[in-house]
Formats: C-alpha cells, sequence, structure tokens
C-alpha cells in the first residue's frame, strides 16, 4: 500500500494543515521577540533621527526663532535664498569652488601615495600608519595647528620660503590667498582615502600586470591600463564620498576664520572669501537664531548633494568596470 500511496513517510494532509497555525504563530512570536530586543534602537531612531527631519521640513516652510512657536510662511524663506540673499550666493559659489578643486586634487594626491604605499618598500607599515595618523587628530586640533603653521608673522611655512627667497604670502588674511590655502589643508586628511584606494590596489590580480608587462606595458601603461580600470568602483566611491564631506566642510573654516568680522557671525575669511555652506548654516541658526531659514537652507543642501551624487553615479557607471 505504501508504494501506491507514496512514500511511507509522508504526513497526512489533515496533519499538514493543523501545523501551519502553529507555525505561524509561532514565527509572529519569534517577530514579537525580535521587535521587543530592538525596541530601544527603533525608539532612538524614530526619536532622534526620523522626528528631526520631518521636523525640519516643516520648519523650513515657518519663521522660527526657538523662541515663539512657529509661524507657518510657506516658501518665503526659500524665495529669499534665492532672490534676497547675497550672502547665500556667496557660500554657495565658495563652496561649489571648494569642492570643484579639494575633490580632484585629495583623490590624485591619495591614489599616488596608495600607489608608493603599494610597493614593496622599506618601513612600509610605518609610512602606512603615519598617512592614516592625521585622520584621526580631531579636527579642531588641526585647524589650530594649521593656523599657526600658516601665520603670516612668523609661521612656519612662511619661515621655510624665507629661506628659499619668497617673502611672507597673507595665507590667513588675503582674499588671494584664503581659498588656495583652505584646498591644499584638505590634502591633510587624506588617510582614509589612501587606505580604501589601498585595499583596491591589492585586490587587483597580480596576472594581469604580468600579462600587460610581456606586452611590453611600462609603468605609465600599467597604471593607465590596469591599475585605473580595477579599480574604478573604488574611484566612483572615494569620488562620491569626497564630494559629500567637501559639501559639507566645517571645522577647518569655521575655526582658522573664527576672528573674522565679517558678515553676522564671522568665520568667512576675508571679504567673505572662504564664507562655506555649512558655516554660514550654523551663522543663521545658532547667532542669528533663524531656525526656519536655516532649516531651508539644510534641505536645500541636501537637494545638492543628493542631485550630485545621482549624477555622478549615473555619468560614471559607464566608466566604472566590476568583475
Amino acid at each position: 500500500m505504501a508504494l501506491l500511496t507514496g512514500s511511507g513517510n509522508a504526513m497526512p494532509r489533515s496533519t499538514q494543515r493543523s501545523d501551519r497555525p502553529r507555525l505561524a504563530r509561532l514565527r509572529r512570536n519569534e517577530l514579537l521577540v525580535a521587535l521587543a530586543f530592538i525596541s530601544p534602537w527603533i525608539v532612538g531612531f524614530c526619536w532622534f533621527q526620523l522626528y528631526p527631519i520631518f521636523a525640519s521640513i516643516r520648519y523650513s516652510f515657518t519663521s522660527y526663532n526657538m523662541m515663539q512657536p512657529p509661524v507657518w510662511i510657506g516658501l518665503s524663506n526659500y524665495e529669499t535664498l534665492f532672490t534676497g540673499d547675497p550672502l547665500f550666493r556667496k557660500a554657495l559659489l565658495n563652496t561649489a569652488i571648494y569642492t570643484l578643486f579639494s575633490v580632484p586634487l585629495d583623490l590624485f594626491v591619495a591614489f599616488c601615495f596608495a600607489l608608493l604605499l603599494n610597493m614593496q618598500i622599506p618601513g612600509r607599515a610605518f609610512f602606512r600608519t603615519a598617512f592614516y595618523f592625521p585622520a584621526i587628530i580631531p579636527s579642531v586640533a588641526t585647524a589650530i595647528l594649521w593656523t599657526m603653521l600658516l601665520n603670516a608673522q612668523g609661521g612656519l611655512l612662511n619661515v621655510a620660503l624665507g629661506y628659499i627667497g619668497i617673502g611672507p604670502i597673507a595665507w590667513l588674511t588675503s582674499p588671494s590667498w584664503t581659498m588656495p590655502s583652505l584646498i591644499l589643508l584638505s590634502v591633510w586628511g587624506i588617510g582614509p582615502t589612501v587606505v580604501i584606494f589601498l585595499a583596491g590596489l591589492q585586490d587587483v590580480p597580480r596576472d594581469l600586470y604580468e600579462a600587460a608587462q610581456l606586452d611590453g606595458a611600462g609603468p605609465l601603461r600599467l597604471v593607465r591600463d590596469v591599475t585605473i580600470p580595477m579599480i574604478s568602483p573604488v574611484i566612483l566611491f572615494n569620488l562620491v564620498i569626497g564630494m559629500i564631506a567637501a559639501l559639507q566642510v566645517f571645522a577647518q573654516p569655521f575655526i582658522i576664520f573664527g576672528q573674522s568680522t565679517t558678515g553676522v557671525g564671522g568665520n568667512g575669511g576675508p571679504l567673505n572669501s572662504v564664507l562655506m555652506y555649512s558655516v554660514q548654516l550654523y551663522n543663521v541658526a545658532f547667532v542669528q537664531f533663524q531656525m526656519g531659514y536655516a532649516a531651508a537652507m539644510a534641505w536645500i543642501l541636501f537637494v545638492i548633494i543628493f542631485a550630485l551624487s545621482l549624477l555622478s553615479m549615473r555619468l560614471l557607471t559607464r566608466y566604472v568596470h566590476y568583475e
């Protein structure tokens, strides 16, 4: 009979039907237990992240100074930003210039150092640590250090230039030099980018280099035709992350140019030549206490970052080679 009806170990259909509600209840109980365990994180996420996000959207359409209840004003904050606020346009332009020049420079320098650190050289572990060390120094300490190094009177960099016959440069007090100084200062923090590049370089198969060398490729062609295509996903990742960080730069200009008296709240350097978007947002929110206006600025920055990141991913994907 077992041969006629199928396997002798098969469970009756009635038994299978009776087990289904039991399994469903067991899964529901497991889900409830899991939710109970992660409930502290859910509460923290909703209270400290999700609620502020939606609250900032609402405040961006209001006039709110933290002392009185917010008053709904519609799109007035956004209209004022684009039509009646020269500091907003100046900060947006400065941030765009800083991003346009600092991100490619940082990527190029980090890639070159990663290539050097990937070679079999004595003391390679020490140099890898040394290059990452600036990344673990607090931003405030870094800004204070470079304020002293770039000081026009007695700064170490000007002293070094004096030995080769170059006069002192007003790195932090001349509108012509403040932006180049800030861009060069960004190279100081390329340690994480170097580490990511180095990890990508170590994943490139050695067989590709050996095959290219057999075909007569030199060092430059190896980098151009083998290394760059193989680590193109890493380059794209560092580009997007670097662009996001540059658009939100805050600590260095805020600390270095904190004594500026130009603009409300300062921190823009001489003639607001290095007034960054995040610094101006801070001034509007915590110096002028225009929280609604600052919320509108924050959402404009979010839209810019989201659009540029999406555009970079769409345009550069064709040049990225995934294994």
